[in-house]
């Protein structure tokens, strides 16, 4: 493709290195260039293709083509972003260099860091070897999301059960939105009383922000689901279709509870990637420690992060990375010098909940669960199912994504200022 190049190998130094091409990378490449076009920038991934993950709830409910959610690596990086076509191994701070696999260092001015997170399929006893079959599925996964659609319309009668692992996850609403569509599908094809559906959440609470929750309950009641709390998945008898539970009782103790399944979607627990949690970066937990608002490290005053991989409290999800990109890209130059005034992120996600097919119950909030709708209640009240909430996220964030975020077109993204609150 003209103008993008892989790095050659004896050009080791940029002024930016991002790591991580995903939304959180390129959206703050392109915010950057959009700023300073002359800026030498790298970007650091292995990856050949770009997907738009939340596309693929979408996919295991028979709405999206999963090829449509997915885009080649080069198409989407940035003309005049250096591309380089590796894996990290660590990071060196004092020394401002990044190590690739190889042993090839990087050096670096300013670092950004989102390589986003890891799904810890193995954390679950016998997933492995049962995903994509036997009735197993994810639609955390590309390749599996299709497999979703297929087992919900061939599903005629039997136990569907869904689940949930310990936060932090990347969209915590997802888990739930697979069982909203798939009970949606069985509901209009006269099935759902013939396949009963459950809920196991290994937390306490259906959803994080209790504005959204009376709504989700609802569609909770509709369906007729089998809610379970503090139910974590630990293993998976796939071709005898088993799935194992520990519950956390009220005293703290602990109970095994299996249960038998014809469809099992599985959420599994997420973590940081290796290379970040064993690296100088990351807090007792292993994500990167930054500062909430502003989002550069706490201890390295020419490292940045964002997306998934930070520990901001913050729900993962690409609508908070397309808020934080614009802020990062905004303090990088300051601490360039090329730019004078701070800008502050105030912790906002969003997480369109799929309740039926063709309505959504839109949640959008920021640093404490606090309530922050982007449009006036009287068009769209996101604590209620709408059919525009629908319409959003089926035919308007994905052109956004691709060509206004991946773009460096920050519409309803713009950073403000830092004020005396944020500033630490």
């Amino acid at each position: 493709m003209p103008g993008l190049t892989a790095m050659p190998a004896n050009a080791d130094h940029h002024k930016v290195v991002i790591v991580g091409a995903g939304a959180a990378g390129i959206a703050t490449a392109s915010s950057l260039i959009a700023r300073d076009p002359s800026l030498d920038i790298a970007l650091i991934d292995p990856a050949e293709v770009h997907y738009y993950q939340p596309g693929w709830t979408l996919v295991g409910a028979g709405v999206f083509k999963a090829p449509s959610t997915a885009r080649t690596m080069a198409s989407a990086i940035p003309r005049g972003v250096r591309w380089i076509k590796a894996r990290v191994q660590g990071f060196d701070p004092s020394a401002q260099l990044v190590t690739l696999e190889g042993g090839r260092a990087i050096s670096y001015e300013q670092l950004v860091v989102c390589p986003g997170l890891t799904l810890d399929w193995d954390a679950i006893d016998g997933l492995g070897e049962t995903l994509g079959r036997n009735g197993v599925t994810s639609n955390y996964r590309y390749d599996l999301a299709p497999y979703t659609w297929e087992l919900v319309q061939k599903l005629k009668q039997g136990r569907a059960l869904f689940t949930q692992p310990p936060m932090p996850i990347k969209c915590a609403g997802a888990p739930q939105k697979a069982l909203y569509l798939s009970c949606d599908h069985w509901l209009r094809s006269g099935r759902l009383g013939d396949v009963k559906a459950s809920f196991f959440n290994a937390g306490a609470v259906l959803f994080g922000v209790p504005d959204y929750v009376p709504a989700l309950m609802a569609y909770i009641d509709k369906y007729g689901v089998d809610l379970n709390y503090s139910h974590r998945l630990v293993a998976v008898d796939g071709p005898n279709q088993r799935a194992t539970f520990v519950r956390t009782l009220a005293d703290g103790s602990t109970e095994t509870r299996a249960e038998s399944f014809d469809l099992l979607h599985v959420v599994p627990p997420q973590v940081a990637p290796d290379f970040i949690r064993q690296s100088p970066l990351a807090d007792a937990a292993g994500w990167v420690d930054v500062d909430p608002h502003t989002l550069r490290h706490r201890q390295f005053a020419n490292i940045h992060a964002l997306g998934d991989v930070a520990n901001t409290s913050n729900a993962k999800t690409a609508a908070a990375a397309r808020k934080q990109a614009p802020v990062v890209a905004n303090n990088v130059l300051v601490a360039l010098g090329r730019l004078t005034t701070l800008a502050q992120y105030d912790g906002y996600g969003s997480c369109p909940l799929t309740v039926e097919r063709g309505k959504i119950v839109l949640a959008e909030f920021t640093y404490g669960g606090k309530v922050a709708p982007s449009f006036p209640r009287w068009l769209l009240d996101g604590r209620q199912p709408t059919r525009l909430a629908w319409l959003l996220k089926a035919r308007v964030l994905p052109p956004l994504y691709w060509q206004g975020m991946l773009k460096g077109r920050e519409w309803l993204a713009r950073p403000q200022p830092l004020d005396a609150e944020g500033a630490q």
